[in-house]
């Protein structure tokens, strides 16, 4: 039995078909499935049964998805996986700068979703750990600000320490140019300062010894943003 098995998942759609198609193929990966069909109720059941991650659709009737999204990141960091017919990338990034995990676009297929439920929850499993982050022969100590690889230390700079800490904190969830800018230029940047994350990446791929077209840490979400990859 995975550490995510018996995990308690709320599934938030009005569609009952997707609801139901959710709960058979959830419960016969040993979830635990809780489900509503509308927003204010979506809120309402989050705080009573306290999932460990909610599967949420945008289009709901009364609250909408993102509005459900805001109110549940007032109080719980709870892992939200988007899952809605909204394909836009606008749509995409609101939602991760509100507050979600990871997009995924209906129609979907269950295997993806899946493997994308185990690692939120492995996130939430690693954010429990010491301030020492291990990524196959990567490790970032947090506590002394240091990187090794392979056993040897990386020498960054602030900034690239900055942005590899915000990356690897959140390893397996989508970070948005906006959230990265923010998190280590603070208030102080615009939006057209995107390209500085190009930059700065660059010299992270390069410190890391990765291949950009084939990357074992830092994975490029085109036109929204970067993922630290987990490791197997």
């Amino acid at each position: 039995m995975t550490a995510s098995q018996g995990a308690r998942i709320l599934v938030v759609d009005d569609e009952p078909q997707i609801r139901k198609l959710l709960k058979v193929t959830l419960q016969a990966h040993q979830f635990e499935i809780h489900e509503c069909g509308d927003g204010d109720e979506a809120v309402t059941q989050a705080s009573i049964v306290h999932p460990d991650l909610i599967i949420l659709d945008l289009g709901l009737p009364g609250m909408s998805g993102m509005d459900v999204l805001h109110r549940v990141r007032e109080w719980s960091q709870v892992p939200i996986i988007v899952l809605t017919a909204k394909e836009r990338e606008e749509d995409k990034i609101a939602a991760l700068d509100g507050g979600a995990d990871d997009y995924v676009t209906k129609p979907f297929g269950m295997g993806e979703l899946v493997a994308r439920i185990r690692v939120a929850l492995r996130h939430v499993a690693r954010t429990t750990d010491e301030p020492v982050l291990r990524f196959g022969p990567l490790t970032v100590d947090l506590a002394q600000r240091q990187v090794e690889l392979d056993g040897l230390p990386i020498k960054l700079t602030p900034t690239e320490y900055d942005m590899l800490k915000v990356l690897a904190s959140n390893a397996g969830k989508i970070i948005t140019q906006r959230q990265l800018l923010q998190q280590v230029w603070g208030g102080h940047h615009h939006e057209s300062d995107s390209h500085y994350l190009r930059v700065y990446v660059g010299h992270l791929r390069k410190k890391l010894k990765e291949d950009p077209t084939q990357p074992r840490f830092i994975q490029t979400e085109p036109g929204i943003g970067y993922r630290f990859l987990l490791q197997d």
